[in-house]
């Protein structure tokens, strides 16, 4: 059975709890303490974090690797395109969600920041602004690849749940997002794998 090491605030284990639910399997989920880390975490990640998934020999980390694992071994519902072309333009994708958004994101996880200094507000503006350019494609389809749920639709739905959390408020142009946003929390899977932690971050 799989076990994926989890904290209940992290949106990266977010993002990998998502999946495990979407799949619909049998998986264990283990709660870790972002504020006191076993030992044990920095042998497995030399990173010291999570998420982290274990499956017997297998160790991995790191959200989006861990996800595409996940989604080669248990191939239903299908997440990353089939046609090696899409499945590359997906990767890249992804990449540039962690370049353009999510370096940001970790800025305002990080908790020896101030939230009120120049830092996390520039981090907030980054994310709004970059939201507000993906919004145009937003308002032609359902989801990122176009009218199928996929796995760039994964990684950012753990930010858009977030929003208001980290006081960045996005301004009527990107409305597209917001309704984008609904459609994934609607998603049975994105309600069974948020944490009581997280459900209080959205009012």
């Amino acid at each position: 059975m799989m076990i994926l090491h989890s904290g209940t605030t992290c949106p990266f284990s977010q993002r990998c709890r998502f999946v495990l639910y979407e799949k619909g399997m049998d998986f264990e989920i283990r709660d870790i303490d972002l504020f006191n880390m076993p030992e044990d975490i920095s042998v497995m990640n030399p990173y010291g974090k999570v998420p982290i998934l274990e499956e017997r020999d297998l160790i991995l980390y790191e959200s989006n690797i861990i996800n595409e694992y996940i989604d080669e071994r248990f191939p239903h519902p299908q997440l990353m395109p089939a046609e090696p072309i899409m499945r590359a333009r997906t990767r890249l994708f992804l990449h540039n969600f962690e370049r353009e958004l999510f370096s940001h994101v970790i800025v305002l996880e990080d908790r020896q920041l101030s939230p009120d200094s120049e830092e996390t507000e520039a981090a907030r503006n980054r994310i709004r602004d970059q939201l507000t350019v993906l919004a145009p494609v937003m308002s032609k389809n359902d989801y990122l690849l176009g009218e199928e749920f996929s796995m760039p639709d994964v990684a950012i739905a753990p930010l858009l749940w977030r929003l208001e959390h980290y006081g960045i408020e996005l301004p009527r142009s990107a409305a597209p997002i917001q309704k984008y946003a609904e459609r994934l929390f609607s998603r049975p899977s994105f309600i069974e794998a948020l944490t009581p932690s997280e459900k209080v971050m959205r009012r």
